[in-house]
């Protein structure tokens, strides 16, 4: 089974003081036999966030211990173009780009389960993995 990974969850598992850090570290081996899979924006936007709450140590072991376990789909050029003309039609704020493009990425996969802790994914339609309570 596929799972889509977002940054939440990436945030989540290097920050021991995240709220849902426990979560994550508990769910993660569960994680083991999937297929996980991201886009190179969560990718450089999960490094921007850790360098600038974590640190270079903490980016450092994203790179090391947890990009590799991510299939990274590179973003086109006609995909990007195509979101931002989405978003400019659309009155939802909330939403950020990157979460726009991680939804249109899963929809053309057909990837319906995520690992994440935004509920933006839920109330897009996607299973939010682990379940939130």
């Amino acid at each position: 089974m596929i799972v889509f990974v977002d940054t939440s969850a990436l945030f989540a598992l290097l920050d021991r003081d995240d709220a849902f850090h426990s979560a994550a570290r508990s769910f993660f081996p569960e994680l083991a036999t999937r297929t996980l899979v991201t886009h190179n924006y969560v990718v450089v936007e999960t490094i921007a966030l850790v360098q600038a709450r974590l640190g270079l140590a903490a980016v450092r072991a994203f790179v090391d211990d947890f990009r590799p376990l991510l299939e990274t789909a590179w973003i086109t050029e006609e995909m990007h173009r195509s979101i931002e003309a989405s978003l400019q039609l659309d009155s939802d704020r909330r939403i950020s780009f990157v979460d726009r493009v991680s939804f249109e990425l899963m929809r053309r996969q057909a990837i319906r389960q995520v690992f994440a802790f935004d509920e933006d994914f839920g109330s897009a339609g996607f299973e939010l993995v682990p379940a939130q309570v």
